[in-house]
């Protein structure tokens, strides 16, 4: 059977202020009306049921989860006590899945994308549980196909086409490399060479495949995941990932996994992907008025164009001869920024830990 793992402990750092520490990004209702973990998990519903979702994220967070997907139990929403990146919570939701289903296939997804049509969506994961459970030592990752130089992304460098695909699926290729984010000059030499996709993060495997591959390439990782597994069984799950989950090494399931996995295909997504990854993707999902501006919001502009705002409840935005920047308004909080140095916005975290300022993140 099918289970579906959401991803959800990422803190949305370039989303300051809308995105906080209790609040993070893939709880806030950024597009449409739902959030965006509501989203995901809505999008996967036609072809997971509710009782094999899972959802990891940090212990912060778990009750909120709860408030917004009160149709999982409770036991399907884990908190992790510190980060240890992906291997690790991709590892330990494995290892719980297989306890109830050994010959299951699993769908990882993160909690902050937006991805559209929701069915070519699930027609795209379909043709990747099929490759699996007819080779089940394959290890599928989607690539998106690249629109411009992104330095953001981490990237797929496709191989040969795998010509036994069903006709009409998806074009789906061997992976020969995955590269680190690269510098502008390098993403644009990708985007001219037409064979690298953006790693989307979104996986399909079965659960013996991650878990053999994890005990081949990580086994202290394993075993350590194996270990909190098994004392759960004799006292509180979340009791024992207190004690024994810091102890593990944080690595991605890239690191750990997939760039040293000899059998990696690339299903070249046919949906349209955004990872959501700042205030200008944002924008880039909303039609710009006559100047150019983006407004979620009450805004008033004079002599002014191409920037973003963003306002909360009924507080009015007011811009004089102001262009190209970034404005976001919350209760307690304002960002005016370039959108020139929109990157920066995630050093504000810092400097706020910095200065004591709590109460601000």
């Amino acid at each position: 059977m099918l289970h579906a793992m959401i991803m959800a402990g990422g803190s949305g750092t370039r989303f300051w202020p809308a995105s906080r520490a209790d609040l993070p990004k893939q709880l806030l209702t950024l597009s449409g009306t739902r959030s965006m973990i509501q989203e995901t998990a809505h999008r996967i519903a036609p072809l997971v049921p509710v009782e094999r979702i899972r959802v990891l994220t940090n212990q912060r967070l778990v009750r909120t989860i709860q408030e917004q997907l009160p149709d999982l139990s409770a036991s399907s929403i884990l908190g992790e006590p510190c980060k240890r990146d992906t291997a690790p919570c991709i590892g330990l939701a494995a290892l719980l899945i297989q306890q109830e289903d050994p010959e299951a296939t699993m769908v990882v997804m993160p909690a902050d994308h937006v991805i559209s049509p929701a069915d070519v969506f699930c027609q795209a994961i379909e043709h990747a549980a099929g490759l699996v459970d007819s080779t089940p030592q394959r290890i599928i990752t989607f690539g998106i196909r690249p629109s411009y130089a992104a330095e953001s992304f981490g990237y797929i460098e496709s191989g040969s086409l795998l010509e036994s695909a069903q006709p009409g699926s998806p074009a789906t290729y061997q992976v020969q490399q995955f590269r680190e984010k690269p510098a502008l000059s390098v993403a644009e030499e990708y985007l001219q060479a037409g064979n690298f996709y953006w790693n989307s993060g979104i996986f399909v495997w079965k659960v013996a495949t991650i878990l053999q591959a994890l005990r081949d390439f990580e086994p202290t990782m394993y075993q350590q995941l194996e270990e909190i597994v098994a004392d759960a069984k004799e006292s509180d799950l979340e009791t024992v990932l207190n004690e024994k989950f810091p102890n593990i090494e944080g690595k991605s399931i890239d690191y750990a996994v997939m760039e040293k996995h000899p059998e990696v295909l690339v299903v070249e997504a046919p949906f349209q992907w955004s990872d959501m990854g700042n205030w200008q993707s944002l924008a880039a999902m909303h039609e710009a008025d006559e100047a150019g501006n983006v407004v979620l919001g009450k805004h008033l502009g004079v002599a002014s164009g191409n920037s973003i705002v963003h306002s909360t409840g009924d507080h009015l935005v007011v811009t004089v001869g102001l262009d190209d920047i970034i404005v976001v308004h919350t209760e307690d909080a304002t960002l005016i920024a370039s959108k020139q140095q929109e990157e920066s916005v995630r050093q504000i975290v810092e400097r706020l830990e910095e200065k004591g300022w709590d109460q601000y993140l």
